[in-house]
């Protein structure tokens, strides 16, 4: 695909938010459903998240959420929390297509830099970044709260 950052859409509206479903599932297997993934995207636009997508007719196979924020170690940073491009489309550019679109918004918005956290087992995705001029940079550690 020879797709450029133009093409990628910002999920203002719910229905934009559905369309990006399929892709969310694979990335984020613990969503129960479409309304699950609305839900958390209502609650997460109020602290400055935003889905963007690649449109392809009426899917989306490819799709990004991402918010601004400001660090003591990192400075003002785009951080992405999700870049996923569904099994059928990998290798095609789009997740390429929608990290330059990612970087130009850090730019366009005075950012320092862009983070993202990565699963170990991703590697196809780590090529990816590191293509797109990530580095390695940390370990993210997690401590779960039971309930």
């Amino acid at each position: 695909m020879n797709l450029t950052i133009a093409e990628v859409r910002v999920a203002r509206e719910e229905a934009e938010v559905r369309r990006c479903w399929k892709a969310y599932k694979e990335l984020r297997p613990h969503l129960r459903s479409e309304d699950e993934l609305v839900e958390r995207w209502r609650i997460q636009t109020r602290e400055g998240f935003q889905i963007v997508y690649i449109p392809e007719g009426d899917t989306v196979p490819a799709a990004a959420g991402y918010r601004f924020l400001h660090t003591l170690a990192w400075g003002h940073i785009l951080y992405i929390d999700d870049l996923v491009a569904v099994t059928t489309h990998h290798k095609t550019g789009l997740g390429t297509t929608l990290l330059r679109y990612l970087q130009e918004e850090a730019r366009r918005f005075g950012c320092d830099a862009v983070h993202l956290d990565t699963g170990y087992q991703r590697h196809l995705a780590h090529l990816a970044y590191l293509r797109n001029g990530f580095h390695f940079d940390c370990h993210h550690l997690a401590w779960e709260i039971k309930r």
